[in-house]
């Protein structure tokens, strides 16, 4: 087998992502027979690779898994914890295969969330470039104007940046509360709940119902599923790839 880059050597062993990866080849924490690597650098699953002194197992044939789980609320989207709060992870006990969260909901976030150990679907969904919808069901309060609603759907300024132009549409018009459904083609961090915050409105409830053609369905909390083959094919379409 060929050498290649240790940060993809590290995601297709499900470590972590790709651009986890290179974040911590950066900061030195990850080393090749000994000796810390840069960015670029590559190896082969021959090779002694570790990560802040653990052994990194790069299996030579790969179990690829790809699952969906419904995130509860009150759960971070995280492999570990260090302060020990609930995390994704302790929800896949039966799951074998190192897998890690693609992308993040946050803790009072809940819905769709896809795990996998093949890191080169990983960086396809989170890849900026590749616009895989997110579609949200947001409950907000209190009344929406139109004003907001335009704001929402051309884009609001993040950090010094327009967010692209979002489709929104008014599922539920209650006095004080409204349901909203958003769809967005970009993932910035907490970006649904900073937009509406941007406008004006507070955000009661957020549940991702969709990545790309994925729909979290009738998937209860708390529960899990593997994709079928016909999702991985749709999903892999929508990051342009075959």
């Amino acid at each position: 087998m060929a050498d290649i880059r240790i940060q993809k050597l590290l995601a297709d062993a499900g470590y972590c992502s790709r651009r986890k990866a290179e974040a911590l080849i950066s900061a030195g924490k990850v080393k090749r027979n000994g000796r810390p690597v840069k960015l670029g650098d590559k190896a082969s699953p021959k090779d002694l690779i570790t990560v802040d002194g653990e052994r990194v197992y790069v299996p030579k044939k790969k179990n690829f898994r790809y699952i969906m789980l419904h995130k509860p609320r009150g759960y971070v989207t995280t492999v570990s914890d260090e302060l020990e709060r609930r995390c994704v992870m302790d929800l896949l006990e039966d799951v074998e295969e190192r897998v890690y969260p693609i992308g993040r909901l946050d803790r009072n976030s809940e819905g769709l969330l896809l795990l996998t150990n093949d890191g080169n679907f990983a960086n396809g969904i989170m890849h900026p470039s590749r616009h895989v919808t997110k579609t949200y069901r947001v409950t907000v309060r209190p009344a929406v104007t139109d004003d907001q609603l335009v704001q929402l759907s051309d884009g609001v300024d993040l950090d010094g940046r327009k967010t692209l132009p979002a489709s929104v549409v008014v599922m539920n018009n209650e006095p004080g509360r409204v349901v909203l459904q958003i769809t967005i083609k970009e993932g910035r961090n907490r970006q649904i709940r900073r937009m509406c915050e941007a406008v004006g409105l507070e955000v009661a409830r957020l549940r991702r119902t969709s990545i790309g053609p994925l729909k979290l369905g009738m998937l209860k909390p708390g529960a899990y599923r593997d994709l079928t083959a016909e999702e991985l094919r749709a999903i892999r379409n929508a990051m342009g790839k075959e």
